[in-house]
């Protein structure tokens, strides 16, 4: 499986390249900034962006975004119930963060379950509300078999996302856990901010873990 992980904008968010080696095309989770270091990337190593995909409508997830669309077009997912915030981002973070992101209106809701497929990937859509109404996790897995979660906002290392702003809420939050927590311990996790990890040390480590 071919990842690797750009730090961005203003809070660091995790986004993740994501391609295959065989037709060098790419797809990219959660452009939260300035997005020349990746275009550098794909540019030295003849890689073609095709999709976009966002974890949640937050602006520090989605403000490289415009950078990306002449690339992606109308390629970018975004679970339905975060459809808002994409489509007028000013409502949301950017006044406190200083970030100006122009809204977006040509993309593509999903749902629950959603199976998107890719060259040398299928993703699945989880759920996974509490952070924002629209949270979702992306299961990746290539064509060997192998897999990884990306987890936006939702998971982090020993820690979740805050649920204290608007569309958050701690109960659905704690469902959500409770969701991830049918997954298999070795399932390597990327979350949104800070280190990687897995469901096996967050079962055991995570303080907000289901018991």
């Amino acid at each position: 499986m071919n990842y690797k992980r750009f730090p961005l904008g203003a809070l660091w968010t995790n986004g993740y390249l994501f391609w295959d080696d065989v037709t060098k095309e790419a797809f990219f989770i959660d452009p939260g900034g300035n997005t020349e270091d990746v275009q550098a990337f794909m540019a030295a190593n003849n890689i073609v962006l095709r999709m976009v995909l966002l974890t949640h409508g937050h602006i520090d997830h989605i403000a490289g975004i415009h950078e990306f669309i002449p690339m992606a077009g109308k390629n970018i997912y975004i679970h339905a119930d975060d459809a808002h915030m994409l489509r007028n981002p000013s409502r949301q973070l950017q006044a406190l963060l200083g970030v100006h992101c122009e809204g977006v209106n040509d993309f593509i809701e999903v749902q629950d379950g959603r199976i998107i497929d890719f060259p040398g990937y299928s993703i699945k859509v989880i759920h996974t509300p509490g952070h924002t109404e629209g949270s979702s996790c992306f299961l990746i897995t290539d064509k060997e078999g192998h897999h990884v979660l990306v987890s936006g906002d939702t998971l982090f290392a020993q820690s979740v996302g805050r649920t204290d702003l608007e569309g958050g809420d701690s109960v659905k939050l704690d469902e959500s856990l409770r969701k991830l927590a049918e997954l298999d311990d070795g399932l390597h996790v990327l979350p949104g901010h800070g280190p990687d990890t897995n469901i096996g040390s967050e079962r055991e480590l995570n303080p907000y873990w289901p018991r």
